[in-house]
């Protein structure tokens, strides 16, 4: 957990690293974090990640609803919902990369990832003997019936990472910005080694 100065830091560094990985084009994607037990340091909308500044972020409150006059990403009520039934997550991180874009116009419901080693970046697994499914939500511009469907399958579905978007970007956090953009790295790789098994088949 974050003072709103820290959080501010992390951002706008997260925001570089991922704006130079080519994984947030133009303005897309959004960051969050925790600041304390009922505030979230979010990017303002509209703004390129890759050259953020403190007067891009603003703070919002449980509801989502914005502590000053600036306009929040109008996604932040999936970050909220990923915070409300995660306590132990202190960082979001949504991007649009083309890896995370394509596999979810590919995928039909989810992507099964098994047997990468690398799924050992992810919380309590502890051997490539194993299967993670990222599951993948129609894109919905009603924001509120988006986030009713990601909490109904979260709920349901505790030991989950990350979910996609069709056509849209993904969605990953941590506990807290480093390692929600190690999951965000791990996921790229593993994204990217699906896609190329699906040219080979």
């Amino acid at each position: 957990m974050y003072d709103f100065d820290t959080a501010v830091g992390k951002i706008l560094e997260a925001g570089r690293f991922l704006d130079s990985k080519g994984w947030v084009p133009a303005t897309s994607g959004n960051l969050s974090v925790r600041v304390g037990s009922d505030k979230f340091a979010i990017t303002a909308s509209g703004r390129h990640k890759g050259r953020l500044k403190p007067e891009d972020i603003l703070l919002v409150d449980l509801e989502g609803k914005p502590l000053n006059d600036r306009r929040p990403s109008a996604e932040t009520l999936l970050h909220l919902t990923v915070y409300r039934l995660n306590p132990d997550v202190n960082a979001v991180v949504h991007t649009h990369s083309p890896n995370a874009t394509l596999i979810s116009r590919l995928a039909k419901g989810s992507v099964e990832l098994e047997d990468y080693e690398l799924l050992k970046a992810f919380p309590e697994i502890e051997t490539h003997e194993t299967k993670l499914s990222v599951p993948v939500f129609e894109n919905d511009q009603d924001m509120k019936r988006l986030s009713s469907r990601v909490e109904e399958y979260l709920k349901k579905h505790l030991s989950t990472y990350g979910f996609l978007i069709a056509s849209h970007g993904l969605y990953t956090w941590g506990r807290d910005m480093d390692s929600a953009l190690m999951h965000a790295e791990a996921y790229e790789f593993l994204f990217e080694c699906e896609l190329k098994l699906m040219a080979l088949r």
